[in-house]
């Protein structure tokens, strides 16, 4: 599974009342590599129908599909035998359950990301066998409250400094995403520039055709 380009995270917030599966497709159908489902409203249990749902769009679209925080949540969508297309996996903050932790319980094949702002964090978490690392609040995001601020001078010395794949993050749009490719990110993360978009398959097709 190739960690980079599009990474859409599904946020039912974000989705102006549209039904988050259907965004989920769209942003598939315009070429998302990865998607993550991030709920921080719901109970788990009223997210486990949706997030089938959007599991099963990822592997008909050979995608990867990554779990916000809760590693239950995707090991009971997830299951324990790898599937044959896409990918499963979770992605942690710096105050989640620590990666080291999340290794424990979950397969090898799942992919575990981390939420980093510098070289040190990230170096940390490639050593304690992360996927792929997100760097950011690069451009401030009205999505998440409580981030750190960074920069693309910022991932370009966490690129320098890890052998894994990075994505940035942070009110990415297509106005800047040329920019973190060019800072050396191997993919960009977003939420409003998709989700709320007035077309999310245009606008993931926009971005897909910047960073490639």
């Amino acid at each position: 599974m190739k960690l980079a380009g599009l990474y859409v995270l599904i946020d039912p917030a974000a989705c102006k009342g549209r039904d988050p599966v259907d965004v989920a497709r769209a942003a598939l159908e315009g070429g998302a590599s990865m998607l993550q489902w991030r709920d921080k409203q719901r109970d788990k249990g009223e997210q486990l129908a949706p997030l089938r749902a959007i599991y099963a769009l990822c592997i008909e679209h050979d995608a990867a599909l990554i779990v916000n925080d809760h590693a239950d949540l995707a090991l009971v969508v997830g299951g324990s035998t790898a599937p044959a297309h896409g990918a499963i996996g979770i992605h942690v903050g710096q105050k989640d359950l620590p990666l080291a932790e999340v290794r424990k319980i979950v397969p090898q094949h799942y992919v575990v990301g981390v939420s980093t702002n510098n070289a040190s964090e990230a170096s940390e978490a490639e050593r304690n066998g992360a996927a792929y690392i997100a760097v950011g609040d690069l451009y401030g995001t009205a999505s998440k409250t409580g981030t750190r601020p960074a920069s693309v001078e910022r991932l370009a010395e966490v690129r320098k400094a890890i052998n894994i794949p990075v994505v940035g993050i942070g009110g990415i749009n297509a106005s800047n995403a040329a920019e973190v490719m060019a800072a050396g990110a191997n993919g960009i993360a977003v939420i409003s520039a998709v989700c709320s978009a007035e077309d999310p398959a245009a606008a993931a097709r926009e971005l897909v055709a910047i960073v490639g």
